[in-house]
């Protein structure tokens, strides 16, 4: 990794897109660059001052330049006393201008940073929620959740930390050693005579740090989904005693991740202590040839003071160079989330967005597989081909595996079809706007997702729109009012994250709240009384025949008692319609429905047995 980092690092396509976030600060990004050449020209001003005053109070004659005349008006030369303090209230205005322009150059570059990480982090969220929802299926959701907040983070860096400053420490180097020339060339030359040195030491240091650099992130990441895995599995590891077994999981990760941080500070004891060595050797050099030709000492100071100009953006330049490096290669792994081609389109402003949707349903042909698109299909929806009218309830049957949460995904345009059609009231599903399809399909899902937040917040998902009355309203109508009263604070219990402080039942008895509030013209339950108990599931099974009444209703159901009532049973097996009809006709058919109620039957007596 670290021999091909650097070529992905400078890709200069790469750079441009990063840059394409500070456009709408192009002015910003223009004066951080303005402050960076001020600062650098500014760098050698205040050795040369130091310089005429050394000289001036040795008695030299000195050559004060036409733009210093101009600032110190009235004060001679030679007039010792005048010129020296002329010159030392010059430096300290100086200093307090330079001060305020290398705070202007600080706060610019981390406020453009953090700007543009805001509209990235903004943009990549906005990508990450429209993604197809086979995305999330194969991509773990901590990688997502790196790559919104501590990879964009890294992004910041390369303003506040990388490129910015780098070209504004090159800068300064540069200005300094032409002033260094322009006043004694020979004598630059020989102070300089170790920089090679220096140079190569640099770039070993960059390599190694980066290399290390990488490290701690993989082990950082390492621990990170070790720890997040663990704690949300901590009931498993402490109900089979593995809590000794995962500690040394852990103290093994947790090795690797000090013995990375000690390789980067290795590196770092070892490249200091260099600079500081090839830094005196330049001064002894320094020394050793103005006292051999016997120059000022006013030279001798301002050239100390250059050197130190000099080595000391070089101390951390290649630190800055390794920050830019992983601030473009964390870029990187943003730009392959916003470059995903797997993602819904945006409605577009003619999409269909009719008033009221009626809530027949057609699906036409219909293939469907969950594999790559670029890979061979392996289809889990064969030739699907069935209706829905208005009104009717349609129960959905079959083993595991047989495809029917997929049919109620593909209605709710979660996945896209590979071939076929699917269309409510006659219009093709993806001729909707999404909103307006999504508004008018509500599920009740198997596996109830909560939020942290209360009771109230987790029916309503803090839409604005729907009161505390109507969220009551709907409780009632199904029989839960009395069981969200019995909760400390009511509607206002703190629901804790992914709801651990209810019940399986208790949390989807909330859910079923959650899909009946925003009045759905198409009602889907997916195995929504699978973990409720008796009491609870004859709480729902007598608000159900009020609610699916004059709303089209799909029930998935392995217990085949809950759908007898409806108008129609579509029994599927591995991704194909079997049969279609009603409870009655499909066992008068003795096919696959009627194994089905047989076993379930057997299986129901042999338990009572």
């Amino acid at each position: 990794m670290s021999k091909t980092a650097p070529k992905k690092i400078f890709k200069l396509s790469l750079l441009s897109r990063v840059f394409q976030f500070v456009r709408p600060y192009t002015g910003f990004f223009y004066a951080s660059i303005l402050l960076a050449v001020v600062m650098a020209f500014f760098a050698p001003i205040r050795p040369y001052l130091i310089q005429l005053t050394i000289d001036t109070a040795a008695g030299k004659a000195v050559h004060v330049p036409v733009w210093l005349q101009f600032v110190l008006i009235k004060s001679p030369a030679y007039d010792a006393v005048r010129f020296i303090i002329s010159v030392t209230i010059f430096q300290v205005i100086f200093l307090f201008i330079e001060t305020t322009v290398r705070f202007g150059f600080t706060f610019i570059t981390a406020w453009l940073g953090q700007s543009v990480v805001k509209d990235m982090r903004v943009a990549v969220y906005e990508k990450i929620v429209g993604l197809n929802l086979s995305q999330f299926d194969k991509t773990p959701i901590g990688t997502l959740t790196t790559r919104t907040i501590n990879d964009i983070e890294s992004i910041n860096d390369i303003f506040s930390d990388g490129l910015i400053p780098i070209i504004a420490d090159l800068l300064t180097i540069i200005i300094t050693l032409a002033t260094m020339f322009w006043m004694d060339w020979r004598l630059t030359l020989v102070s300089l005579l170790p920089f090679p040195l220096m140079i190569v030491a640099t770039y070993y240091f960059k390599e190694s740090v980066n290399k290390s650099f990488i490290r701690v992130r993989n082990a950082v990441a390492a621990l990170n989904a070790f720890v997040q895995e663990h704690i949300t599995g901590m009931q498993v590891v402490q109900a089979f005693a593995a809590e000794e077994r995962e500690m040394k999981k852990f103290t093994d990760i947790n090795k690797d991740h000090k013995n990375a941080n000690i390789h980067a500070i290795f590196a770092y004891s070892v490249f200091f202590p260099v600079v500081e060595v090839v830094l005196a050797v330049s001064m002894g050099l320094l020394v050793w040839w103005i006292a051999g030709k016997a120059l000022d000492a006013g030279l001798l100071v301002a050239f100390i003071l250059y050197l130190n100009q000099i080595f000391r953006p070089l101390r951390v330049i290649a630190d800055k160079f390794n920050v830019l490096q992983m601030g473009m290669i964390a870029a990187e792994r943003v730009f392959k989330v916003l470059d995903n081609p797997d993602f819904l389109p945006v409605s577009a402003p003619e999409s269909y967005q009719p008033q009221k949707v009626q809530g027949s349903i057609d699906f036409k042909e219909v293939w469907f597989s969950y594999s790559d698109p670029s890979a061979e299909p392996n289809y889990v929806l064969k030739n699907i081909e069935f209706s829905v009218n208005t009104g009717e309830t349609v129960a959905l049957v079959g083993h595991t595996g047989s495809g029917k949460t997929s049919i109620i995904s593909l209605l709710n345009r979660l996945y896209h079809i590979q071939k076929g059609e699917i269309c409510i009231d006659g219009v093709n599903i993806e001729a909707y706007d999404l909103e307006t399809l999504r508004k008018n399909i509500g599920v009740v899902l198997q596996d109830v997702f909560l939020f942290s937040g209360s009771v109230l917040d987790n029916i309503s998902l803090r839409n604005p729109e729907i009161t505390r009355e109507q969220v009551i309203e709907a409780a009632k109508m199904i029989g839960v009012d009395e069981f969200i009263n019995s909760l400390p604070g009511g509607y206002d219990y703190h629901v804790m994250e992914r709801g651990s402080t209810l019940s399986l039942g208790q949390r989807q008895l909330l859910s079923f709240i959650r899909a009946i509030l925003f009045n759905p013209a198409i009602l889907i339950l997916d195995e929504a009384t699978s973990s409720i108990d008796t009491e609870s599931e004859q709480l729902i099974e007598k608000a159900i025949d009020t609610l699916i009444s004059g709303r089209t209703s799909i029930v998935i159901a392995h217990r085949l008692s809950t759908i007898r009532k409806a108008n129609k049973i579509i029994v599927l097996d591995k991704g194909e319609v079997k049969e279609i009809g009603t409870h009655e006709s499909l066992l008068a058919l003795g096919g696959y429905y009627a194994k089905l109620h047989e076993l379930q039957f057997e299986r129901k007596k042999a338990v009572l047995a």
